[in-house]
């Protein structure tokens, strides 16, 4: 259980949605996934139309969006994201898992160097 009192695991609820896509998609093989990762640049631009909404930017329109539907609009990137990896591979765990330590590394200096910057031991 985490704070917001459910047990569901990233990675699982990721694999269900999965299957879920899958078993109700309309368009296999490569289109499929050609679709399935397109999807992220229409959820991409609902970011952008939340942070316009959320900041006014649109005379016309004013303010029509809150900054907690930019945090759930950025959740579903990140969703659709990991979504499109499972359709890559089924290893999307290890991949994405390997791929952040690479970044981290490369961003912090190493995997000592969080801990560092922050005054740990």
């Amino acid at each position: 259980m985490n704070e917001h009192g459910t047990s569901a695991d990233l990675w699982d609820s990721i694999g269900r949605l999965h299957a879920w896509l899958d078993a109700n998609r309309a368009h296999g093989g490569a289109d499929g996934l050609l679709l399935r990762v397109l999807k992220l640049s229409e959820e991409v631009g609902e970011v952008a139309e939340a942070v316009i909404g959320a900041t006014g930017q649109n005379p016309r329109k004013g303010t029509t969006h809150s900054w907690e539907d930019v945090q759930a609009e950025l959740c579903d990137v990140v969703i659709t994201a990991l979504v499109a990896l499972r359709t890559m591979t089924p290893d999307a765990r290890g991949v994405f898992t390997a791929h952040l330590e690479r970044v981290t590394a490369r961003s912090l200096g190493g995997p000592d160097a969080a801990t560092d910057a922050s005054g740990g031991s």
